[in-house]
């Protein structure tokens, strides 16, 4: 049976667009003999305030446990620039693979509000961690 890791989720709040992560370790996809270790994360934004918002971009910041940093930027988020009213809220799931059992994310999202302003969205830094990550106790 493949081994999941699912901890608690990862939230952070900018400019009252709630962004909310959830890693999950993918047993089934690694190959820890190998040096490959996958994760999928699911995301929901949620627009708590009293404007329309659309997503234009992402910047993500993906950093191994050797400190190794992959920035990945691009339009929207996998294909979609999805616009949220008041209330909306929108999911999707991505993934990412690692050479190391560990590793954390973080990043943003450019937003646009319905003037024309945008500015940019906290997404919360999350931990990646495999079952093949040494636990320390200090």
């Amino acid at each position: 049976m493949p081994i999941e890791h699912r901890p608690q989720p990862y939230a952070a709040t900018t400019r009252q667009i709630r962004v909310t992560v959830v890693p999950t370790y993918l047993d089934d996809r690694s190959a820890p003999q190998d040096g490959h270790f996958v994760w999928a994360y699911e995301v929901t934004i949620e627009n708590m305030g009293a404007e329309t918002v659309q997503l234009l971009s992402r910047h993500w910041k993906i950093t191994d446990a050797r400190g190794e940093l992959h920035e990945v930027r691009g339009p929207g988020v996998i294909g979609e620039q999805p616009t949220l009213e008041p209330g909306d809220s929108y999911s999707y799931t991505s993934g990412t693979p690692l050479a190391t059992p560990s590793g954390i994310m973080t990043g943003t999202y450019q937003m646009e509000n319905e003037r024309g302003e945008q500015f940019d969205v906290e997404i919360p830094a999350f931990s990646l961690d495999s079952p093949y990550q040494p636990v320390l106790l200090h």
